[in-house]
């Protein structure tokens, strides 16, 4: 094997965080050389942003299907599965906003001679098209907007909510077609559920590759803001990091222990004595998909059913995002304050159920929680262009908030399944073995 073949693959091989280390040293290096002269390289950024966003909303669509058709819970564990699930993604998402609101870190960027203007007035000549920062939202008018009035418009537009309320209706009707075939003892659906399986394997593929390609977009953006402002940014992404860990922090180190001691009536040392491992594999995986079968056997060492176990770690992923809900809420109202907006009362409560959908929708994926924010940023602020500056320039820290809310979707699954088997120990009904419904990776 040559020294050259040797080298791709020492590449291919490397973590996907250093990758975006080595790209954030190269752009630096080359911002520090060659200045303004390197303003195209931002565009890597936009490119690679734009192409996770056109691929997100068909994801958003076959995820919700494949959930409806693949898998079936008993009433009683599917209710507390969601009545668990969504008390502790509300609280995650008002500790994100409440966070944004109070302590406003997205002003952090404005770091130019101007205090009127934020970075992202200033990156791109179509920012002359910036929103009144004082409008209001008719949230019933918006909310009405967002029915779809054709199949393919939500996809087209990338509009989070509309695409999720396609594919329920969808996944209702797809449902009903599969009963009424089990029930006269035809396999005609399987076909439909082989085809949108595949589908949904193809884009998750494609978004992986996309995903790849980020520490280029971390190279461009690195090497366009040092270029152009030398290292004034970085306290502001260091602000935006400092809050993004410490609202993760909250959710795990406050709203886990209530449910643990109160509500659980375990012991924190017996509970994190028992999770300590897939915590750990998931801090230095950044992925709960690679943790998934750590987390299983965890959960066998706890002494928690099998049956509690699979319907909280494998079905119950898409409902499991603490970490993923918590970073978007607080990460959409950064973007604005960077941008320069306040968002009104009903665009926060917008953004809050936009975060929801969107950590449902796409959650089994690599990096879900930087492709779902882009969603929810074009939901809150379809209009709004200097957003494509800010986003480009997170991802240089993403890679450190990424590990914090695999740990933090980690530790919500086994609180999950050791609430789920001491409240509700019957046995559900799951149609597929924990492989099959696995999601593709989830972070």
């Amino acid at each position: 094997m040559s020294k050259r073949e040797t080298s791709i693959g020492r590449l291919r091989s490397m973590p996907l965080a250093a990758k975006i280390v080595v790209g954030m040293i190269l752009g630096i290096v080359a911002g520090l050389i060659f200045g303004d002269r390197v303003e195209p390289l931002s565009k890597l950024g936009t490119l690679i942003i734009d192409l996770i966003k056109g691929l997100a909303g068909p994801l958003l669509l076959f995820a919700v299907l494949d959930a409806f058709l693949r898998t079936s819970i008993k009433a009683r564990a599917g209710v507390l599965m969601v009545a668990i699930s969504l008390t502790n993604a509300a609280l995650a998402i008002g500790i994100g906003l409440f966070l944004s609101n109070s302590l406003q870190p997205g002003r952090s960027l404005r770091f130019l001679d101007d205090p009127t203007v934020s970075l992202a007035s200033a990156d791109l000549s179509r920012s002359a098209k910036s929103v009144d920062p004082s409008r209001t939202i008719k949230f019933v008018d918006d909310l009405v907007a967002l029915i779809p009035t054709t199949l393919f418009k939500p996809i087209v537009e990338n509009s989070v909510i509309s695409i999720v309320i396609v594919a329920i209706l969808m996944g209702i009707a797809l449902r009903r077609m599969k009963t009424e075939q089990l029930e006269r003892g035809e396999t005609g659906y399987r076909a439909v559920e082989d085809t949108i399986a595949a589908v949904y394997r193809s884009i998750e593929i494609l978004l992986a590759w996309a995903v790849q390609a980020v520490p280029l977009a971390v190279f461009g953006v690195m090497a366009r803001t040092v270029g152009r402002y030398g290292f004034r940014p970085f306290g502001g992404l260091l602000v935006y990091l400092g809050i993004g860990i410490l609202g993760l922090g909250i959710q795990v180190g406050v709203v886990y222990q209530v449910w643990i001691k109160l509500i659980a009536r375990l012991s924190l040392r017996s509970f994190w004595s028992g999770a300590k491992g897939a915590v750990a594999y998931a801090a230095g995986t950044a992925s709960s998909l690679a943790t998934l079968p750590v987390t299983l056997k965890t959960l066998d060492k706890m002494g928690v059913s099998p049956q509690s176990a699979r319907l909280a770690a494998c079905v119950g992923t898409n409902l499991n995002n603490d970490g993923i809900l918590l970073y978007e809420a607080m990460a959409v109202l950064f973007v604005a304050q960077a941008c320069g907006i306040q968002l009104s009362l009903g665009e926060q409560i917008l953004a809050a159920g936009a975060c929801a959908i969107a950590g449902i929708g796409i959650s089994g994926i690599p990096e879900a929680g930087l492709i779902s924010l882009i969603l929810v940023v074009r939901t809150v602020l379809p209009n709004e262009p200097r957003t494509e500056a800010v986003i480009p320039m997170l991802l240089t820290v993403d890679w450190v908030l990424g590990r914090c809310r695999a740990m933090t979707n980690v530790v919500s699954d086994i609180l999950v399944a050791v609430l789920l088997d001491r409240f509700a120990p019957v046995e559900p009904a799951i149609e597929t073995l924990p492989e099959a419904s696995m999601p593709a990776g989830r972070a």
